[in-house]
């Protein structure tokens, strides 16, 4: 069995309207502004990216924009795949109301870094438990597929956390600790001896 190596980055800054409200698996536009502004930090990051590599992305627009971005920033354009698993926890009910209106409806306490704690499923959507799970398959499953490559993989920050977790085989409430700043780089290696984290939240250019 070989190593193959995960680079996970984070989609770009979502608009501005968007940032106050729960928007989990909800299709969300990007933030023109920003993504001009930060174009340095794409240049940084398509410089830093393995080539060649498989590219994968999250069924949301704003991963597949995130890699465009990237191409345009000078890595060569690849075919991207978008691969399901990768999604972004999927907050149910609770999708689309203001960040403010959550504490009301929790059944658990609040995480110290994040709106809900790990346990916590909003009614019809997904726990970081739930989403660690899933990832955790859905990694395992890239694996396998993947023998021996670099894949690039665009997806979201509560899915990267719970890539994280899975690899480190840590608790939910752990998992919220990490930081996962947009078009920070995370780095998971699948080796014989098992998963290996080789960076976490690497801002490209800093």
């Amino acid at each position: 069995m070989t190593e193959t190596r995960f680079w996970l980055i984070r989609h770009a800054i979502v608009a501005e309207n968007e940032r106050g409200k729960i928007y989990g698996t909800m299709d969300v536009e990007l933030c023109p502004h920003s993504l001009a502004a930060q174009r340095p930090m794409y240049a940084a990051l398509a410089r830093r990216l393995p080539r060649p590599a498989t590219w994968l992305a999250s069924p949301l627009s704003r991963t597949q924009r995130t890699a465009a971005a990237i191409f345009r920033a000078g890595y060569p354009e690849q075919p991207l795949t978008i691969e399901p698993g990768l999604i972004e926890l999927d907050f149910g009910e609770w999708q689309g109301l203001a960040h403010e209106a959550v504490p009301d409806r929790l059944t658990l306490p609040a995480h110290a870094f994040w709106l809900i704690g790990g346990e916590e499923r909003p009614p019809g959507g997904e726990s970081m438990a739930d989403g660690i799970r899933r990832l955790g398959a859905t990694m395992e499953r890239l694996a396998a597929a993947h023998p021996g490559e670099d894949v690039v993989a665009v997806s979201h920050g509560g899915a990267i956390r719970a890539a994280v977790a899975h690899a480190l085989g840590i608790r939910a409430d752990n998992a919220l600790h990490l930081s996962i700043e947009n078009i920070s780089l995370t780095r998971l290696d699948h080796t014989p001896r098992g998963w290996r984290v080789a960076c976490v939240n690497e801002l490209p250019g800093v």
